[in-house]
């Protein structure tokens, strides 16, 4: 939004005559925070702003980029040379965003502005630290928070329309991933509150929601307001993303009405988890140069990376990491390697599997990988 003000404010000086004696200033330098943030904040790629990250990403390749950029690329043991818009979304994003969760915001916005390379480089190493203790706290919260939503229904059946969590352990400052995350897995709105940490407000919870595709989040809230006058202290959001503020006392209250709402708006379609995908990869496609390629354009909101999808023959699964599923899988005769992420029950011989590719790079090696993002039993 601030380049957009920015090139009207340069038009608008340019019609006035204040750039005839003097160059008209430069935005393209600008381009890297531009596609930083349009990624890291989930902003729709529409013509436009793709168009801006490519101009962005394109400049940082090139090596063309704040000091505080080039300090969080290597903080995050990212390449800037290859800079993909996953590296935002999960690698830069998120060191920025730690200080505002745990810390003091600031600090990420310094690394950005600073153009001291050994200022930055000591920012972002702060960022860095201050992720990992994000992390930290993050799972043992998502851990307990899953717990306590999956206490909601009984093993075999349905979760509830909608789910909300709390406990007086929470950190307000990962409420937010920590809704998304059960989101992903139960596939449901879910709203996570904690203790309130600012002074005079104790007795009150802050709660961040994140949604499924057909319940705007922030209509529903609206509605709950109307229903329950006074239980929704203040709110906020839009369609997918939305926080509130709530009395400790109105917490089951609330966990009922948005629940109820949640029953009314969704169905049986909008509660089943769907995953568009591109069809089987041609076996021609099936080697690194493909994912150099895919992984050299611009792919976000609204403008999904390919997913495949066909039956393949599980060969061997383990465990790694005690949540994650390591899998042999044979493919057009040949075996390939594949990973799912935070997946830790087994699967048949043979499946439907949607995957996309990756390449795991090991001691200089760089081996193709499907990355699973669901299954689907035959039949």
């Amino acid at each position: 939004v601030m380049f957009y003000v920015l090139m009207a404010l340069r038009a608008e000086l340019r019609d006035r005559g204040a750039f005839a004696d003097m160059a008209q200033p430069r935005l393209d330098s600008l381009l890297p925070l531009v596609a930083l943030g349009t990624v890291a904040d989930v902003v729709k790629l529409d013509a436009n702003n793709r168009r801006l990250v490519a101009q962005g990403l394109r400049r940082i390749r090139a090596g063309h980029m704040p000091p505080g950029l080039g300090a969080l690329f290597s903080a995050a043991s990212r390449r800037a040379a290859t800079a993909s818009t996953f590296d935002f979304g999960f690698a830069l994003g998120p060191r920025i965003n730690a200080a505002g969760r745990l810390a003091d915001m600031t600090i990420g916005i310094e690394c950005l502005l600073t153009d001291d390379t050994l200022l930055a480089d000591t920012l972002a190493r702060q960022l860095d630290a201050i992720n990992r203790e994000r992390r930290d706290i993050e799972t043992g919260m998502r851990e307990h928070a899953m717990l306590l939503a999956e206490a909601l229904f009984e093993e075999g059946t349905e979760p509830p329309p909608a789910v909300s969590v709390f406990d007086p352990d929470f950190h307000e400052g990962v409420v937010g991933i920590v809704a998304s995350r059960i989101k992903d897995k139960l596939h449901r709105p879910t709203f996570v509150f904690a203790a309130s940490s600012a002074p005079g407000h104790e007795h009150e919870l802050k709660g961040s929601g994140r949604s499924i595709p057909g319940f705007h989040l922030r209509d529903a809230l609206d509605l709950v307001a109307k229903r329950h006058p006074g239980v929704l202290i203040k709110f906020g959001g839009h369609a997918m993303a939305a926080g509130c503020t709530i009395a400790l006392d109105d917490f089951e209250v609330f966990e009922q009405a948005l629940a109820q709402v949640a029953q009314e708006w969704l169905d049986e379609r909008t509660l089943t988890r769907q995953l568009e995908t591109d069809g089987p990869l041609p076996v021609q496609f099936r080697h690194a140069e493909t994912v150099d390629t895919l992984n050299s354009q611009v792919w976000g909101q609204g403008f999904a990376p390919p997913t495949f999808s066909e039956e393949l023959e599980i060969v061997s699964q383990r465990l790694v990491g005690e949540k994650h599923l390591s899998l042999k899988l044979r493919h057009h005769g040949e075996m390939v390697d594949g990973i799912w992420f935070g997946h830790t029950e087994p699967l048949p011989t043979k499946v439907l599997l949607a995957y996309r590719l990756d390449i795991n790079e090991w001691q200089g090696q760089r081996k193709l990988q499907f990355l699973v993002e669901g299954a689907q039993l035959p039949g």
